[in-house]
């Protein structure tokens, strides 16, 4: 099973969203994160409905993002938010999710989303990349300071690629968040498998 969380951002895509979705979903990562958090939630709901399709045709869990009154119209059991987020989501509404997991810029963050009910955690930015350009990485320090002080699975990002990501691993995290890579690639498939 694969160690990899693939998250999207249309605005990279270099060809038909909703086919470079479909070739994401049929390589078969560990889960597909919906970000698009700029869409309103209205035109979220809609990418969401036809992402589940896709994901569901191939068996590949799709995570939608920031939008919790979505997943639960459209039947969807995975969801990741900002921390920030997840602290005014009720204990009742968390509970509902299968997986749940917030992003994480600090040991305490980790801790705290941990004890909010998170099934796994993202941190970082663990090495420089070009989203978030200017801000050094956290460095893989950081991911093993975050990996020992939680009990569920950590997944790092930024700037992770087949020439780093055994740091990521060495240094406690169950796998990595690859976006920008995963969205601009030739092959998917091949992509994932040098990941891996």
């Amino acid at each position: 099973m694969s160690d990899i969380l693939c998250v999207t951002n249309r605005l990279l895509c270099k060809e038909d969203y909703f086919d470079r979705l479909a070739k994401i979903a049929k390589a078969k990562p560990a889960g597909i994160i919906l970000r698009e958090k700029e869409l309103s939630e209205d035109e979220y709901r809609a990418l969401a409905e036809r992402a589940l399709q896709i994901c569901n045709e191939y068996g590949t869990r799709l995570v939608l993002h920031t939008f919790s009154y979505v997943a639960a119209e459209i039947g969807c059991n995975a969801l990741h938010v900002p921390l920030k987020l997840l602290r005014n989501i009720p204990a009742s509404e968390r509970a509902r999710y299968t997986a749940l997991g917030a992003s994480c810029h600090s040991v305490s963050e980790a801790v705290e989303a941990e004890s909010l009910g998170c099934t796994y955690i993202i941190a970082g930015h663990i090495f420089d990349t070009d989203c978030k350009r200017g801000l050094p990485g956290r460095g893989t320090d950081f991911l093993r300071s975050v990996c020992r002080s939680v009990s569920v699975p950590v997944f790092a990002i930024g700037g992770i690629c087949p020439a780093n990501i055994c740091e990521i691993r060495q240094a406690g995290a169950k796998g990595a968040c690859v976006m920008s890579s995963v969205m601009t690639c030739k092959d998917v498939k091949r992509y994932l498998e040098e990941l891996a």
